[in-house]
């Protein structure tokens, strides 16, 4: 069994999401541009932010001089996959039924749907 990855705070999943859009080793510079216009922190606050993925775990901070890179050690793909099943748990009762029926009542799209079904047909899900 997989260790448990804990769910992530707001702040913090905003910041993670940003590394794991970048190549890694990252910087503070590139985080704080990509969260310049969407979700803006103060410097010290992303440095906190920083810090705190550090301690759960989430990312290895590398000093370099008088700064630091920061390498991602829970893959975002691990992170959604451990998520989305303890939603499934928690919300629907493990009823993946469930899930896939409140999925397709909540406005999804018709290409969204269809993308879905193509997913399924191609065992991918």
């Amino acid at each position: 069994m997989k260790t448990a990855i804990r769910r992530l705070p707001d702040a913090e999943l905003e910041v993670m999401q940003a590394i794991w859009a970048c190549e890694p080793p990252v910087s503070r510079t590139d985080i704080d541009e990509i969260l310049r216009d969407t979700h803006p922190m103060a410097q010290t606050t992303l440095l906190t932010v920083l810090t705190r993925l550090s301690e759960k775990g989430f990312v290895e901070i590398r000093k370099e001089g008088r700064s630091a890179r920061y390498i991602p050690v829970v893959a975002k793909q691990d992170y959604l996959a451990q998520q989305s099943r303890r939603f499934v748990e928690k919300v629907c009762k493990g009823s993946l039924p469930a899930f896939a029926a409140a999925l397709c009542d909540s406005g999804l799209t018709k290409d969204e749907l269809a993308q879905l079904r193509e997913l399924l047909e191609r065992g991918a899900l």
